[in-house]
């Protein structure tokens, strides 16, 4: 069994108010990196075989204390990339709730591709893929993969057979720790959004502690 710890990157000055993308230099603000921080206590005890991220900067910056902590090396893996917005990219939320395609993402987002970007059901496929291939790689390992709330959510909709387009009823916060296991390709959902204590994982099948 794999068990997939999923974090989404820590608190940026943008959060929730831009969509950026995949622009570079979008680094944790003093919330985040107290997020970033907690991770290393919240995961105290829960078994770590490797640790993956993003290539934006929020999310090597918040793998980074748990890496330290760990004396691990963190794992760039371009799969796990917040969505490609590509003409939306850097546009302010506000702006953004004028659109027509906006009410697309809201309420079917199955149909929605953001202009000169990708489709939200081409991220959903690229994060099962590659959250396949971290259990290919680890088949009895624990992985913390730090990533993007999208990604996380549309991996969390696909492990728990829920419609793409009930996308945004899952809830992934700054900082938080949702977690899957992929055993024998039966996906289980583990935990949600999880912004507290950890000590439940510690006495799962296949985790440390």
């Amino acid at each position: 069994m794999t068990t997939l710890v999923l974090v989404r990157h820590g608190h940026t000055d943008t959060a929730g108010k831009r969509l950026t993308g995949w622009t570079a230099g979008v680094h944790l603000n003093a919330r985040g990196r107290k997020e970033a921080e907690r991770l290393v206590e919240r995961l105290d005890g829960v078994r770590i075989d490797a640790i993956v991220s993003s290539p934006l900067e929020r999310c090597r910056e918040t793998a980074a204390p748990l890496a330290k902590a760990r004396r691990m090396s963190v794992r760039i893996r371009r799969a796990w990339i917040e969505t490609g917005y590509g003409e939306w990219t850097g546009r302010s939320i506000a702006q953004l709730r004028r659109t027509r395609l906006w009410r697309t993402v809201m309420h079917a987002p199955s149909n929605a591709r953001f202009p000169g970007g990708e489709s939200l059901l081409e991220v959903q496929a690229r994060a099962v893929d590659a959250a396949l291939e971290v259990a290919r790689d680890h088949p009895r390992g624990t992985v913390a993969v730090v990533s993007h709330a999208d990604v996380i959510r549309l991996l969390l909709a696909h492990v728990a057979g829920a419609h793409p387009d009930h996308l945004l009823r899952w809830n992934v916060d700054t900082g938080s720790i949702s977690a899957v296991s992929l055993d024998g390709g039966v996906p289980r959902l583990l935990a949600v959004n999880d912004t507290g204590d950890l000590a439940f994982l510690r006495s799962r099948r296949g985790l440390g502690g």
